[in-house]
């Protein structure tokens, strides 16, 4: 598999690719795909392939990381990533290195090229990526990205799954019937570990470890308001297939349809 000249393949321990995610950014994937990570994780049914696609360069950096160059940046993060996919037992994590404006930029095909060829090598029954009511751009255009590159394999070889996640917005909002609710009772400790290794992030001042379990912990409560919890940690998932079935399904009009369920059902009749 020839991806782009920067990119980087880091092999797992395991040989079985059922799952896929398409992440813009180094700890995207621990953030939003905690139940890859454990499908995959000490198992010899499912493995998880992890694909980020930026470099790293663009991260916020105070504390002790204020003086952080984007080169020593790069390394940092690239080091972090790969101590989380080991951790997490990964399947193998592949850094493809672009940077924000090349993933913005949606007349660049060249991140498309390479998700073509990332899903035709490893050919997941399941991807994740990120939600398209995300607020960061970045997050946005890798889902487009990676729905135009599925698009472009043939029917019956797409996989059979794709889920959009949280990271810079839950997805509490969405209709009880369109939430998918993964179940992360028992895992905590596990996705807690493969979180805390990205300390240029978490020791820079970003506090994700806290806010993923938080949130974690409330979709799990408020699941639903007349029933006791079913569940100790849960993610929740919007289900981006019909994306992937449907080629004349247009992105833009496919969120679109979902904010208007949410409208309908708040408003008072």
């Amino acid at each position: 598999m020839e991806l782009n000249k920067n990119a980087e393949i880091v092999k797992g321990s395991k040989d079985i690719f059922t799952d896929l995610v398409i992440a813009a950014h180094q700890d995207d994937v621990e953030i939003m795909c905690p139940q890859g990570i454990v499908r995959g994780y000490k198992s010899d049914a499912f493995g998880l392939v992890a694909v980020i696609t930026a470099n790293g360069s663009g991260s916020p950096r105070t504390g002790p990381y204020a003086n952080t160059t984007d080169a020593e940046m790069i390394a940092i993060r690239r080091e972090e990533q790969i101590q989380a996919a080991k951790i997490g037992d990964y399947a193998s994590l592949i850094l493809l290195n672009y940077n924000s404006a090349q993933i913005k930029d949606l007349e660049d095909k060249r991140i498309v090229d390479d998700y073509v060829k990332i899903l035709k090598e490893y050919a997941p029954t399941v991807v994740y990526t990120h939600n398209l009511a995300d607020k960061h751009p970045t997050h946005v255009a890798v889902a487009l990205k990676c729905i135009e590159a599925i698009r472009r394999l043939p029917k019956d070889e797409r996989p059979m799954k794709l889920y959009g996640n949280e990271v810079w917005r839950n997805l509490d909002w969405l209709s009880d019937e369109e939430k998918v609710v993964f179940d992360l009772t028992g895992y905590e400790e596990l996705l807690d570990n493969v979180l805390k290794v990205h300390k240029s992030q978490i020791e820079g001042g970003k506090r994700y470890d806290l806010a993923v379990k938080g949130r974690r912990r409330a979709n799990a409560t408020y699941a639903a308001s007349h029933g006791v919890d079913q569940y100790q940690s849960a993610a929740y998932s919007m289900d981006l297939t019909p994306l992937i079935e449907d080629d004349s399904l247009n992105p833009r009009e496919f969120i679109v349809s979902k904010i208007k369920k949410f409208i309908d059902e708040i408003l008072v009749k």
